[in-house]
């Protein structure tokens, strides 16, 4: 089964921190979506992370529903049947769930996986963002910890955030916040550690200037070194063995070379998402173009079937997705690291 176990994913983890490389955790939203995602990361012989947002799962139960938790269930439930066709291990993931969300996002998942566990079965998903950055960081821990033992019950493990991405993604809008809180210091690294490293595995999405959304190259001003800084406040109090599974948010129009430093530091999760939805749409966009009258029925005409049909212009964005995606696994240097078949 391709969907990694809890053990899996905690070996594709440590795997990761020990090498030095990361997993592109792509956002998906569709079956079309998740396919190009399985693509991917098979021609890359990579290991991975299909990740869905409130927001995809809205989409993803149709407009009649929009339920959000029903829509991941159905999206992660594909991804464990379309998975077994593969021969690389990915893991489930969601992405940002502010507090305002829990209750009507989070808890029915882990419900889920809770039902899923008593069948004999593994957890729906292997991991969880909850994302307390728009509160005090005390608050933010105490709703964290609150989680992380339900997970840790659950075998699943939670990914966290102190300071804030900004940009805007999935209608939550950071972009007018001060510079200042783009920025996780040293001192909230730490109290992040104590507070959660005695409950259960976690993941830590610390912010050093990440912005989420399209940028050009050298716009986004990001500050690396803030995730050695606050690796080293950590690991000079409780050893070598405490250093953290850290989480690059918000990287479109990063450097390669800030995208690479950051796993020296740590990042064993890179977040793919504007940049996938990009190169899924291009082709599409392409397509009705040079087709336009194929496409539409102009003048009173019947138009041309073959190119209305959504197949031929959805596998277009299937591939052109993949190939992006790749590209992300290579500059994470996960590419040709599944650890598939020895766990």
């Amino acid at each position: 089964m391709p969907v990694a176990t809890p053990k899996q994913y905690a070996a594709m983890l440590d795997a990761a921190q020990k090498g030095g490389y990361a997993y592109p955790a792509v956002n998906v939203t569709s079956l079309t979506t998740i396919n190009a995602a399985l693509k991917a990361f098979a021609d890359s012989k990579s290991d991975g992370i299909i990740q869905v947002s409130t927001g995809g799962g809205q989409f993803a139960s149709g407009l009649n529903v929009a339920d959000a938790a029903f829509g991941a269930i159905v999206l992660a439930e594909a991804t464990h049947r379309l998975a077994e066709k593969y021969d690389i291990l990915v893991a489930l993931h969601t992405d940002h769930c502010h507090p305002a969300k829990v209750d009507g996002f989070l808890k029915p998942l882990l419900e889920a996986s809770r039902q899923r566990i008593a069948e004999g079965k593994g957890p729906l998903f292997q991991s969880h963002m909850f994302d307390g950055s728009v509160v005090a960081l005390d608050e933010n821990l105490e709703i964290s910890k609150e989680l992380l033992k339900e997970c840790a019950e659950l075998d699943i493990i939670l990914e966290v955030e102190a300071g804030c991405v900004g940009g805007e993604e999935d209608g939550h809008d950071t972009s007018g916040l001060p510079a200042e809180k783009l920025y996780t210091t040293p001192e909230d690294m730490l109290e992040v550690y104590e507070a959660l490293q005695p409950i259960g595995r976690f993941l830590f999405a610390a912010t050093f200037g990440n912005v989420h959304g399209a940028y050009k190259p050298g716009s986004v001003k990001l500050k690396p070194t803030i995730l050695k800084d606050g690796q080293k406040a950590v690991t000079d109090k409780h050893g070598a063995e405490a250093e953290m599974d850290l989480v690059f948010h918000g990287g479109s129009g990063s450097e390669l070379s800030e995208i690479r430093e950051t796993l020296d530091y740590g990042v064993v999760k890179m977040n793919i998402d504007t940049d996938t939805q990009y190169a899924f749409t291009r082709p599409v966009v392409t397509h009705i173009c040079e087709n336009i009258e194929g496409v539409l029925k102009i003048d009173g005409e019947v138009g041309n079937k073959k190119t209305y049909d959504p197949r031929g212009y959805l596998k277009k964005a299937e591939a052109n997705m993949a190939k992006r995606l790749q590209e992300a696994a290579s500059d994470l240097l996960s590419e040709g690291k599944t650890i598939f078949g020895t766990v």
